[in-house]
């Protein structure tokens, strides 16, 4: 049988709010639960931007799928001096990535689209705005899916990288153990080996979230102890709790 968990590591920023399940599963079991980002956003600078050539002034519409793009988009108009029209449609892939818009417009008086959560849903939205010509500012890590649907209803739009995804430095955790460690990307993954290139897995159980994280982690030649979403654990906090009762 497995050792039990007592201490986590969650490759994600600390929770804003006091309310995270992750606090309750803290609380409950009486295991420390720690927070750290593996990977970091970091913008892309205006130099390398126009080497893309890509001009913002030709799109009528723009698609936002999270905050890091809204916050990228604004941040090269005002590096390049780009004055962003009051015309401009936004195209957001969620409610909550919709009113973060406000942090740089005023939100009454834009057209501003979004979807659910998912791109499918965002994407029906678009089908009824074909005749726009879209900016689709991304990370050098993007998902596919998105270009693909947008590719397959032949939507007139400019890819663009506005921000990449860059491993952090843990060069302080060299010498701290944890129980397991929690993965939410390839990404963070990738971060760990390239700060701990002699990492050995030993006792530590690993959790994923996702198929592709899951797929990172086997192909690093590591265990993945716990997978999410699950049959019954749609949420990585659940599946670990699970796998927490089944070790004590």
């Amino acid at each position: 049988m497995a050792d039990k968990v007592k201490s986590i590591l969650i490759s994600q920023p600390k929770p804003a709010s006091d309310k995270s399940p992750y606090f309750d599963l803290a609380d409950k079991y009486k295991i420390q639960i720690d927070f750290r980002p593996f990977i970091h956003v970091e913008g892309v600078p205006a130099k390398e931007f126009r080497q893309q050539r890509v001009n913002i002034l030709e799109h009528s519409a723009i698609i936002l799928t999270s905050r890091n793009a809204v916050d990228h988009f604004f941040r090269m108009c005002e590096e390049t001096r780009v004055n962003v029209p009051e015309s401009l449609k936004y195209f957001c892939l969620s409610e909550s990535t919709a009113y973060y818009l406000q942090k740089y417009v005023v939100y009454r008086k834009r057209k501003i689209f979004h979807g659910k959560q998912k791109f499918e849903d965002l994407m029906e939205v678009i089908k009824k705005h074909k005749n726009e010509k879209f900016l689709l500012p991304c990370s050098d890590i993007h998902k596919r899916n998105i270009t693909d649907l947008l590719d397959k209803f032949n939507i007139k739009y400019t890819k663009s990288v506005f921000y990449r995804t860059v491993c952090s430095d843990l060069s302080d955790l060299a010498d701290v153990n944890y129980d397991m460690l929690v993965f939410f990307s390839p990404s963070g993954i990738e971060s760990l080996l390239k700060n701990f290139p002699d990492f050995k897995q030993n006792a530590t159980r690993i959790a994923a979230f996702g198929t592709t994280t899951a797929e990172a982690v086997k192909d690093a030649g590591l265990t993945l102890n716990v997978h999410a979403p699950a049959p019954g654990f749609p949420s990585m906090s659940m599946a670990i709790e699970n796998y927490i009762k089944k070790v004590k």
